[in-house]
């Protein structure tokens, strides 16, 4: 298994400070399934390559290490040859601060894209050489690919699903380290461990700022999560959480600020406006909205409730909660559901759910009601949901089709306001409709935003169970 990677940036040999490698001595690693070798064929001024070849011990794998499926296949595979996702833990092993962006020596060759190849000598493809552009090419590599046939002395076999592949752009290397990581075990649609819920977090960390965008961003989500649909529709939830690709492009591309972020500072406004104290943020994700929160001093205790697990595991780690005592104090995180009910809801101010409720199966909106509008019962509710209507603006998106894949339902303005007056009548509250996000003159908003204010004289029997 063999991995160059070259460059002509002057001087070229500033690879070996990107790599954290010296280009003077060949060096090797001890990896679970083998060892990793590197050295340097060539290192000139003009031009510095570094190979990377990984010697899988093929008796680890019969030792049940690999993901052979049968006797046979223990002992006959391609798995020591091929490029797979052995090269990918093998890059996250050996080259891992050039991985993560980061250079002691070189910190400004790091962040500049310069010119790089990287060369397999040896890569499945199943899907062959068309994938493998449909892959590459987008994220901007010349893309060159030699077919090995299935076997030299036989053509009339036909190709095999091998091939050695050049990629050419100019780039940063941490970004061409990050395409190979995620795309190799996706080309070879294999991967030799158990799949769980932080091989999403590596697809997430791996894949910022080009998976979301990518034209192949569901099949690339699929196979690197082997096909398991829970774990994918998580990953794709987060890498697209609200609104389509284009949503911050139209219909007025001349703003600055994206729907999600006018949506945050819609709910904080209203929960500031309102003077809680104690807040919560039903369906806090990640942490967006509870980071804004935690910057307003006037908000002194604030609970962030999610189903996902893994969310709130990121959402630590974005409010820095294991390092910072005094937002530790303010912020709990949970994890829950907003259709059950809840004792640790109870006794707050205010609740902020925001693009929330149309994840949610129809059916279970009643049981979300008496959770938050009747057992939690805050002072204040603000809630945003899309508005169906403006999805016609949306280029690409089919007619009567919903912005996300996990989206239950989207709400007209007309439904929206008919769902909350009835909400809000049948539970004492006042409510208040605004838009969010551009407007346009047919279709409205966006998104559209309930703010519901209980009120003072709304007495038991307004909860009663109909």
């Amino acid at each position: 298994m063999l991995l160059t990677l070259s460059t002509s940036h002057r001087p070229a040999t500033d690879l070996g400070y990107l790599l954290h490698k010296n280009p003077a001595r060949a060096q090797s690693f001890d990896l679970t399934f083998g060892k990793a070798h590197v050295f340097y064929p060539e290192a000139t001024d003009e031009r510095c390559t570094c190979a990377l070849v990984i010697d899988v011990d093929p008796v680890g794998l019969v030792r049940g290490k690999g993901s052979a499926s049968g006797p046979l296949e223990q002992y006959v595979n391609d798995r020591p040859y091929t490029a797979s996702a052995f090269l990918s833990v093998a890059l996250a092993e050996v080259f891992g601060t050039a991985l993560s962006g980061r250079s002691k020596d070189r910190p400004e060759v790091a962040a500049s894209p310069i010119p790089l190849e990287a060369t397999v000598a040896v890569l499945p493809c199943k899907g062959g050489e068309d994938l493998l552009r449909r892959l590459f090419e987008p994220l901007g590599y010349e893309v060159h690919a030699e077919a090995h046939p299935l076997d030299p002395d036989s053509p009339e076999w036909g190709p095999s699903r091998y091939l050695t592949v050049r990629l050419k752009a100019v780039t940063r290397l941490a970004d061409l380290l990050k395409h190979l990581y995620v795309l190799i075990p996706v080309l070879d649609n294999a991967k030799h461990y158990f799949v769980g819920d932080d091989e999403v977090a590596k697809l997430l960390r791996h894949g910022e700022g080009w998976l979301g965008e990518h034209p192949e961003r569901d099949l690339i989500t699929k196979r690197y999560l082997k096909y398991r649909s829970s774990l994918a529709r998580e990953a794709l939830s987060r890498l697209i959480p609200d609104e389509p690709e284009t949503d911050d492009e139209a219909p007025e591309p001349e703003r600055k600020v994206s729907l999600h972020r006018q949506r945050l500072e819609a709910a904080l406004a209203e929960l500031k406006a309102c003077g809680a104290r104690r807040v919560m943020d039903l369906g806090c994700g990640e942490g967006k909205l509870l980071r804004l929160l935690l910057e307003e001093p006037a908000f002194e205790q604030i609970l962030g409730m999610d189903v996902s697990a893994r969310s709130l595991e990121i959402a630590r780690d974005r409010l820095r909660l294991d390092r910072n005592a005094h937002a530790a104090r303010r912020v709990e995180l949970i994890q829950g559901s907003i259709t059950y009910r809840d004792k640790r809801l109870s006794g707050y101010d205010a609740a902020a759910v925001v693009e929330v409720i149309e994840h949610l199966d129809p059916p279970r909106l009643s049981a979300f009601e008496r959770v938050l509008f009747e057992f939690a019962r805050p002072a204040t509710i603000v809630l945003t949901t899309p508005n169906r209507e403006y999805n016609a603006l949306y280029e690409g998106l089919a007619e009567d089709a919903l912005r996300h894949g996990d989206h239950r339902f989207e709400w007209t303005r007309a439904e929206f306001a008919t769902w909350a007056q009835a909400t809000a009548q049948r539970f004492g509250y006042s409510l208040k409709l605004a838009p969010v996000g551009p407007q346009d003159p047919e279709k409205g908003a966006p998104s559209q935003m309930g703010v519901f204010t209980l009120r003072t004289e709304a007495l038991p029997d307004d909860t009663a169970d109909s």
